[in-house]
């Protein structure tokens, strides 16, 4: 039961609903989704993270950055859950747009030409470091 709870709470939140619905077009990098949803970098991932753990998608490195793909094979729950989601819900307003933005950014290739974000670098701490 605890599987099917998890499925559930991880399509609950519109962000992650959108990206599974992009992800049944195929493999997206982490550049792809911030720039359909005009997010940055750490709330993707965040985002991303969540549907991973849930069990619905899988992860990648591909060069720099990391790409994200809907876990296969998937059975039951799941697989019908995603089944009814790309029947009833893919002619809808939002993911058609959302399918669009996909579509115009990959065409740019800009993934390609660019690197991820640099991690902010980390706090010091007071302490002095043992010599060596």
């Amino acid at each position: 039961m605890e599987e099917v709870v998890q499925v559930f709470k991880a399509l609950s939140e519109e962000m992650r609903l959108r990206m599974v619905m992009l992800l049944t077009h195929g493999e997206l990098c982490v550049c792809d989704l911030m720039a359909i949803f005009d997010e940055p970098q750490s709330k993707v991932s965040r985002h991303l993270a969540y549907l991973k753990h849930s069990g619905l998608i899988g992860s990648k490195r591909v060069g720099a950055w990391m790409h994200y793909f809907l876990r296969e094979p998937m059975n039951g729950l799941p697989a019908a859950q995603l089944a009814f989601m790309k029947q009833q819900l893919a002619h809808l307003t939002m993911f058609r747009r959302d399918v669009e933005r996909m579509t115009a950014f990959q065409e740019q290739k800009v993934c390609e030409t660019t690197r991820p974000p640099a991690r902010p670098a980390r706090k010091k701490s007071g302490a002095p470091r043992p010599p060596e």
